[in-house]
């Protein structure tokens, strides 16, 4: 095996080909080359400040890591994977292409403080494309409950009928999970954005450094305040693969309830043809695959969250290898959430809803039984008889085939005489949601207020992207 330009001249030889290809990461931590790059023209132009190497040898750095990068982009670069990592692909590369030069730019860092700064500048992109996916998605949600506010459908607990809720209402739970995701991300790229270049191998480097500087030019805010803990800490990782899946966590549920709903036995809503595939042997088929490979990958994040967090169980300090598979747990968590975002925006922007089996749902299940005994209670009579003497009536008109509302004055005051002819008014379904304008409640007027809310933040993160 050939020996390796990074640290080969400790070796009599080269690593056996089996131990080569099993701790090669060239193979997939190539996704970085561009983080990589602009990471190496950042230290070279402070390495050039700083006086430690020459104007010369600064702008050859520089412009060869362009050349490098064309190369990469364009698909032309040949990868050796004898040179194991992303990192060392760049410099043996650049050094062919500038000459002795090329091997100054590690001066001032080692691969440990170089693969930190590249891979929290890709995780910093990666997470800021998933706060904006994340945000568009609740864009979605709050134009669809904008467009359902006089809707109705059941409400559920223990997936069981409970008690009537406008479709807005619904949908707005679902746009106010997703806008804690983005809140989760922005404070996890906070700590994402600090730059451990610096801290070199663990110890802090004796040259002349401005790490400070190299953290602006990248754009992060802050550097690591201890050196060994720059360089073996992947937090980071753990914390923005969490936020992963929690984001699949949610889009899971809302997956959940899209296959249930799409089913004729609900028939809330119809698929767009888009999003659904059909059947090889059964022509009427429209199946919910996406939905339901959503919700499926949903354990391939949490599994890169379990193997992340269970790398970094046992690792004293500072830099360990195991530390290479960080990058595929967050591959993997990317592959995953990042589409998803994706594709459930785009679903839920042409899901057709079906508020009229919505209504008719409502009358099933006796979804205003407690609007009975909330209506007895305002009566005098104690809130648990009056929940007792509700039950009595459903049991009742469950015996007779009626819903509630369409028992006689005479049937209901047989099971309590304080029930007057007003009861009915009560009884009414879209009342009921009238009633409920306690805070983050169904009733128009709170559903209203969420809506207002919802704009005026995705109006602010508008103003932030522009």
């Amino acid at each position: 095996m050939a020996e390796n330009r990074s640290w080969g001249g400790r070796f009599s030889g080269g690593p056996r080909a089996a131990t080569a290809a099993y701790t090669e990461s060239q193979s997939f931590d190539r996704a970085l080359y561009r983080h990589d790059i602009r990471a190496s023209q950042a230290h070279a132009a402070m390495l050039g400040r700083r006086g430690v190497l020459s104007h010369e040898d600064t702008a050859a750095i520089i412009a060869g890591l362009d050349r490098v990068r064309e190369e990469m982009d364009s698909g032309a670069f040949v990868w050796k994977p004898e040179l194991e990592d992303v990192h060392m692909n760049v410099e043996a590369r650049l050094t062919d292409i500038i000459g002795d030069a090329g091997k100054k730019l590690h001066t001032g860092r080692s691969r440990n403080d170089q693969v930190g700064l590249a891979f929290r500048l890709y995780v910093a992109d990666s997470v800021a494309a998933w706060r904006k996916n994340t945000v568009s998605l609740c864009d979605v949600l709050t134009q669809r409950a904008a467009e359902h506010k006089n809707d109705m459908l059941p409400g559920y607990t223990h997936l069981q009928p409970a008690q009537p809720v406008s479709l807005a209402h619904h949908l707005l739970a679902y746009a106010w999970m997703f806008r804690r995701d983005v809140q989760r991300l922005t404070d996890a790229l906070g700590r994402v954005r600090v730059s451990p270049l610096g801290a070199a191998a663990l110890a802090g480097s004796p040259w002349p450094l401005d790490p400070e500087s190299v953290a602006r030019e990248v754009g992060f805010d802050a550097v690591y305040a201890n050196s060994m803990d720059a360089v073996s800490d992947r937090d980071f990782v753990l914390e923005t693969i969490f936020c992963a899946a929690t984001i699949m966590m949610h889009l899971s549920r809302l997956c959940e309830e899209i296959i249930l709903w799409a089913n004729p036995a609900f028939g809330f809503v119809r698929l767009p043809d888009g999003y659904a595939t059909g059947s090889s042997i059964m022509p009427q088929k429209k199946n919910p695959d996406v939905a339901e490979l959503m919700r499926g990958k949903t354990g391939r994040v949490y599994g890169a969250l379990t193997a992340a967090l269970t790398m970094m169980k046992g690792l004293p300090l500072a830099y360990n290898r195991d530390l290479q598979e960080d990058k595929e747990a967050f591959f993997e968590a990317e592959a995953t959430a990042a589409p998803s975002l994706c594709l459930m925006a785009g679903m839920l922007a042409e899901m057709e809803f079906r508020p009229d089996r919505m209504r008719e749902a409502c009358k099933a299940g006796f979804l205003n039984a407690t609007e009975l005994a909330d209506y007895l209670a305002a009566r005098g009579l104690p809130f648990r008889d009056a929940h007792r003497a509700a039950g009595r009536a459903v049991a009742r008109a469950e015996s007779l085939g009626k819903g509630l509302e369409d028992m006689s004055l005479e049937e209901l005051q047989a099971i309590e005489p304080r029930v007057a002819a007003d009861v009915y008014a009560a009884l009414d379904y879209a009342a009921s949601l009238r009633r409920r304008e306690t805070t983050g409640g169904t009733g128009p007027r709170s559903v209203e207020r969420q809506l207002e809310q919802m704009e005026q933040w995705l109006s602010e993160r508008a103003a932030e992207q522009a």
